[in-house]
């Protein structure tokens, strides 16, 4: 089960059928220190195929106005790796957004279930 931060700040995750674990005050501090708005969980972290060596699918979408480098998302999805203690494949909301491919896009966008927000 993921442990999201505090309530106040983002979605309770109890109720998510997820098989996942990372400490609720370092999700936090990350999101923090690197302005996301929103982080959401998607592909097999959400069925029965997510196993021990399953990478974590994670959606990133970053605070108004902030834009992260290349090299900067490759630091966040090695932090994120660190946090869930596995590979992570680390997605822009954005990126997903304009991405030519429908079903990919439709896929991912519609079944991204969040596990830390802002506000």
């Amino acid at each position: 089960m993921i442990q999201a931060p505090e309530p106040a700040s983002a979605y309770d995750s109890t109720a998510m059928n997820l098989h996942l674990t990372v400490p609720r005050a370092a999700l936090s501090a990350f999101c923090v220190r690197w302005s996301v708005a929103e982080v959401a969980v998607f592909g097999s972290a959400l069925g029965p195929r997510f196993g021990p060596h399953s990478d974590v699918d994670l959606l990133v979408t970053p605070q108004p106005g902030v834009n992260w480098s290349l090299l900067e998302e490759v630091d966040m999805r090695e932090e994120l790796a660190g946090l869930f203690g596995r590979p992570v494949d680390l997605l822009v909301r954005s990126a997903v957004e304009r991405s030519p491919n429908w079903i990919r896009r439709r896929e991912i966008l519609s079944t991204a279930e969040p596990i830390y927000a802002t506000g």
